[in-house]
């Protein structure tokens, strides 16, 4: 149960931030939280509590809820692994309701694993262009950790002009999987990249477009 009432909790404070982007420094009613939450007024007006009483916002009655600053780190980096797992599922080509799943994903991405989904993505700073949102700032913590990385894995579009990796992935469904095979690039082939497209070792020349090289993983 502890686990089902954080998430909930963490949903509040998600909405919670998508009102502070639109409002920064204004108080949220219980009733806009209610209808955002599609909950009932009480329902809302009782998790607001339950998050003050943990200092997470300053809540007045019959004024509304605003972050304190523990809050809005929180509601903040919730947020951002929410805008994470809808990109990551975007680059999937995923067919179903992306906002929906991601709601899901999101509890289950901890510091480790937004380090490595911000390392593949390319550390992104556009949510899904499907929802056209950005991206919020990583925290300090998790920044640092970014920059330090030694991570060998990125995406086709990070490579430079002259730079070489293998082909490590392909994030897309089996159709795009076997265009690609039948053109002789397959997985643990070398690619560089020119300045025209990228040359593979079998001699083959690609022109991606900007969706397909967000699509292949290179190890370099």
């Amino acid at each position: 149960m502890n686990g089902h009432f954080q998430e909930f909790e963490d949903q509040y404070l998600i909405t919670m931030y998508d009102y502070f982007e639109s409002h920064p420094g204004q108080r949220v009613r219980t009733g806009e939280l209610a209808s955002s939450m599609d909950v009932s007024p009480a329902s809302a007006t009782e998790m607001v509590q339950r998050l003050a009483s943990k200092g997470l916002i300053d809540y007045e009655p019959y004024k509304g809820a605003l972050f304190t600053d523990s809050g809005l780190v929180r509601g903040k980096m919730m947020k951002r692994r929410h805008r994470l797992a809808e990109v990551l599922l975007e680059t999937l080509s995923f067919e179903g309701d992306i906002h929906e799943t991601a709601c899901r994903l999101e509890h289950a991405i901890n510091d480790d694993l937004e380090v490595t989904l911000s390392l593949l993505l390319g550390d992104p700073v556009d949510g899904p262009v499907t929802f056209g949102t950005e991206m919020p700032e990583p925290s300090p913590e998790i920044l640092q950790r970014i920059h330090s990385s030694k991570s060998k894995i990125q995406l086709l579009h990070q490579l430079k002009v002259g730079e070489k990796g293998v082909l490590d992935g392909m994030l897309m469904n089996d159709s795009g999987k076997e265009t690609l095979t039948s053109l002789g690039i397959k997985l643990g082939i070398e690619i560089e990249r020119s300045e025209s497209g990228y040359m593979f070792s079998n001699g083959s020349e690609l022109v991606c477009s900007p969706e397909l090289s967000t699509k292949l993983l290179i190890r370099v």
